[in-house]
């Protein structure tokens, strides 16, 4: 069988809670090692939709999902699927560090690795660490409180954290959003390095961010999705009125 085009792919996908469908028949396919934004005003659904991806909506009572999506082209809704197992294949980091207090930084990277019984391998966290571009500011401290680092510090722990199980697709929901422009400077640097080995997916209400650091971007308003380009025509020569609307600030 030939390798599917995209390594996340969503067909017809619907996310309602209760009656409200905050997801409408979305298509849409993500390519591997690219930075694929999702913009749009807040509530237009980006972040239900992010969710639907590995299926951490389904914590929230009431929550429901039609249509499929498909990871390296087998159905993640599929019975028999374990969403935990999952999880580690679509990590996820979201708007504020989630950094656990009552655990040091090896800890933190290992924490998912845990959960199970899974034996990590010996220079797992090393590796998480680099890959996160945090090695060389905690190399000595690893078993020092997550909760001394800085928030931009965090926010790479908790990459490394997500990371560390080698998953497929990193999802990121606004992971700048609550920090300062150092911070997230080395944040949207570091998706260039983390592209080569994954594929990502980045909610952001910065259009300048999106800008910035995506290959593709998708616009979504009212909880569908209006335009899928490449970042550069997108933002450049938006085939929708919404879309220029949007970007130039003329709503949301």
């Amino acid at each position: 069988m030939a390798e599917p085009r995209f390594v996340l792919e969503t067909r017809g996908l619907t996310a309602s809670y209760g009656q409200v469908a905050a997801v409408r028949e979305v298509t849409l396919g993500f390519e591997a090692h690219q930075v694929h934004a999702l913009i749009g005003p807040s509530g237009c659904g980006k972040s239900t939709f992010l969710r639907s991806l590995n299926r951490l909506h389904e914590l929230v009572a009431g929550a429901r999902v039609t249509g499929t999506v498909l990871l390296r082209g087998q159905d993640i809704y599929a019975r028999g699927i374990n969403p935990m197992h999952l999880r580690r294949r679509v990590g996820m980091v979201f708007q504020k560090p989630t950094s656990f207090p009552t655990m040091s930084i090896r800890e933190n990277v290992l924490a998912g690795l845990r959960v199970g019984r899974r034996r990590p391998a010996e220079d797992t966290v090393e590796r998480a660490l680099r890959q996160a571009a945090l090695w060389d500011e905690v190399k000595d401290r690893l078993d020092g409180s997550a909760m001394e680092l800085s928030g931009g510090q965090q926010q790479r722990l908790c990459i490394a954290r997500t990371i560390a199980p080698a998953p497929e697709v990193i999802l990121l929901d606004e992971p700048t959003s609550a920090l300062d422009p150092s911070a997230t400077q080395r944040i949207e640097e570091l998706l260039y390095q983390l592209k080569q080995d994954f594929t990502i997916i980045i909610v952001t209400h910065n259009l300048q961010q999106a800008a910035r650091v995506s290959d593709t971007t998708t616009f979504f308003y009212l909880g569908e999705v209006i335009e899928h380009a490449a970042t550069r025509r997108l933002f450049t020569s938006p085939a929708e009125s919404r879309t220029e609307a949007y970007i130039t600030g003329r709503f949301g």
